[in-house]
């Protein structure tokens, strides 16, 4: 694969265990700071193609001590990009060669709305095949329409994404109700 090559394939049940392989890893790396750690992406929905990098949300107490455990991450082979265009989050990207393998996006605990966006559509496409199909479809036309300009695949998603995630934090909100209605607990902070 060239560096800037779009490639969508088809589900790979194997993502599942390389997420677990490398969350341990990290969460090693990381220590007592990581709160919680998740698959998120599509990878993380069976059924759905996706491009062949594993994305990981860790959610830390605090982001000045993934900071200081920069040289842990480094030595699992990651580029550290601090915050890379997002405020308040840490990212991180892995390659073997010049194919990308794992994306690591870290929020702070407190961060909500950003960690909550990401399970949300993550959970709604597992929940709404038939979303996910839509999805599927849209990434394998944009990588036959963008091989080489992932800025051009990326942005043909940009409209998609936008309301797959709203229709997600709505679904995510609804869930949660339903869930405190059945409990009478409420979960906020359940990641």
């Amino acid at each position: 694969m060239k560096r800037d090559e779009v490639l969508v394939v088809p589900y790979d049940s194997r993502w599942a265990s390389a997420y677990a392989e490398e969350a341990e890893k990290i969460a090693k790396a990381l220590g007592e700071p990581l709160l919680a750690i998740h698959h998120i992406g599509s990878t993380a929905v069976p059924s759905l193609s996706a491009k062949p990098i594993i994305d990981i949300m860790g959610i830390v107490t605090d982001l000045a001590e993934v900071d200081r455990r920069k040289d842990a991450l480094l030595a699992l082979g990651y580029e550290y990009m601090g915050e890379f265009g997002i405020a308040g989050r840490r990212y991180l990207r892995k390659r073997i060669g010049n194919k990308r393998t794992h994306h690591v996006h870290i929020f702070q605990k407190d961060d909500r709305f950003s960690i909550e966006r990401h399970l949300a559509v993550r959970d709604y496409l597992r929940a709404h095949e038939d979303e996910a199909k839509r999805y599927a479809t849209l990434k394998q036309a944009l990588a036959v329409r963008y091989p080489n300009d992932l800025g051009a695949y990326c942005d043909g998603k940009d409209a998609f994404m936008k309301e797959l995630e709203r229709k997600a934090l709505k679904w995510q909100q609804a869930q949660k109700m339903k869930n405190e209605q059945k409990t009478g607990e409420n979960d906020s902070d359940t990641w």
